[in-house]
């Protein structure tokens, strides 16, 4: 290969994310330096973080910059190497971006192997979404045996490993999804206790009927009406682990009707980074891939083919139209 293609930050989304905030651009496959590798893409993921690197705001991380290759997870393989560390075709997990191949100087990648965790689940279950599960359900809502836990967005790549570690732990793991073909996924395959059906329009007395003894612990990935009527169900010193509010990503307003019950359940909320936290990665990692490779953790992907399917793929993730994990396959 002598040319590759990439997807670049093309504007700044005014409202919903179009597809005329990428561009697709073609370029010369780059010769690489001492210490450097080239790696040759396989999947790429796609996850809702993204949407907020594309706004010019204050936020955790840098915006994407205009003109830039996309910000996103990659797993792929060396094809050519300068670097004593890495063989050609060694599997690499990294942030390589919206882009068929990358070049790095091996800081920050991780070496994995092919066997009984597929490759693609590197970005999904035992990769950065599993992380996020495990650590927001670990040391945010430190759950107890027989406690209840909610999980919004419970089909989708985060929310899914949630439910399944709740259940580990002994917990009644309730899930929210939009469908009925989720929710009984959910609770069929993902082994949930239950799950509502938001987009059933009885959310409220849904809610109520799944956790008939409250909730003790949330994992929030949506915010908007689901987040304030499970607030509203809270059992006193309930734990909120607030991972993301893809409700309000496009520009919707963020209601918190319920906000008093933090003060008369006395509750607390903490917003996390997993990035932030890489001393907890080893232990994470090694317990979702045992869980993986025993069969135990279950996980679904909707795989887009090609690069230039990345921004429609990107914005039916937003909008909620993938099921499970949202991987594009490259290669």
């Amino acid at each position: 290969m002598s040319t590759y293609k990439k997807i670049v930050l093309a504007s700044r989304p005014q409202g919903q994310v179009s597809p005329d905030n990428f561009r697709l651009e073609e370029a010369q496959v780059p010769a690489i330096g001492d210490g450097q590798i080239l790696v040759r893409n396989h999947y790429l993921s796609l996850d809702p973080y993204m949407r907020m690197r594309m706004e010019d705001v204050k936020s955790y991380a840098a915006p994407q910059e205009i003109g830039a290759v996309m910000v996103g997870g990659t797993v792929g393989e060396v094809v050519e190497s300068k670097n004593p560390k890495f063989a050609v075709g060694d599997k690499i997990v990294g942030m390589m971006g919206w882009a068929e191949m990358g070049v790095s100087d091996g800081v920050g990648l991780r070496r994995v192997k092919d066997g009984p965790i597929p490759l693609s689940a590197y970005l999904g279950s035992v990769g950065m979404p599993g992380m996020t599960a495990w650590y927001g359900l670990t040391q945010i809502m430190q759950p107890k045996a027989g406690e209840t836990i909610v999980v919004s967005a419970a089909s989708g790549a985060v929310g899914s490993v949630v439910g399944q570690l709740a259940r580990e732990r002994g917990c009644r793991a309730v899930g929210i999804a939009g469908g009925p073909e989720k929710c009984a996924y959910v609770v069929n395959e993902l082994g949930f206790n239950a799950c509502i059906d938001y987009k059933a329009g009885n959310l409220q007395a849904d809610l109520k009927a799944a956790t008939p003894d409250g909730i003790d612990a949330i994992f929030e990935n949506v915010g908007g009406e689901i987040f304030d009527a499970c607030v509203a169900r809270m059992n006193p010193f309930g734990r909120i682990a607030l991972c993301g509010l893809i409700a309000g990503y496009d520009g919707e307003p963020m209601v918190l009707n319920n906000l008093r019950n933090f003060l008369t359940m006395r509750l607390s909320m903490r917003g996390f980074i997993v990035s932030e936290h890489p001393e907890f990665w080893p232990q994470g990692l090694q317990e979702l891939g045992e869980l993986v490779a025993s069969g135990k953790l279950k996980f679904r992907e909707s795989v887009a083919e090609g690069l230039a399917a990345a921004p429609e793929a990107f914005i039916g993730l937003l909008k909620g139209r993938n099921f499970g994990k949202q991987l594009v396959k490259l290669v």
